[in-house]
């Protein structure tokens, strides 16, 4: 398990480090009841990422889509802290992150024809 959260933390670092080393239009940020939508923008204007803020920490679902506007990762926030069911897809497989307390506390990988992975 610990190597799975060690290539799922990669992952995450490596899509926000080449997030930010591109020009990217300026992100967006629109006041929702009492929390704070903000949108992040590909070069082209395609969105890259959205979620909510609330009190300054992230809350709520956030969604990442890669350059050709697929889901690429979904998560869930409670005042800053990681909870509940994160998916993480790539081309052949989805991934099923369990957390509880901010910690890891299940993984599944379903392969792309239903059946579960070895993890």
């Amino acid at each position: 398990m610990k190597k799975i959260k060690n290539i799922l933390m990669a992952a995450v670092f490596t899509v926000g480090a080449a997030a930010m080393a591109q020009e990217s239009p300026e992100p967006k940020f629109e006041k929702e009841g009492d929390l704070i939508k903000g949108t992040f923008y590909y070069e082209d204007g395609t969105i890259r990422q959205q979620g909510t803020y609330k009190n300054g920490e992230l809350h709520g679902e956030w969604i990442a889509y890669d350059a050709e506007g697929k889901k690429q990762s979904m998560a869930n926030y409670t005042e800053g802290e990681k909870t509940g069911k994160w998916f993480f897809w790539t081309s052949d497989k989805l991934t099923e992150v369990d957390y509880d307390n901010n910690q890891i506390a299940g993984v599944n990988t379903w392969k792309s024809d239903g059946t579960l992975a070895d993890n």
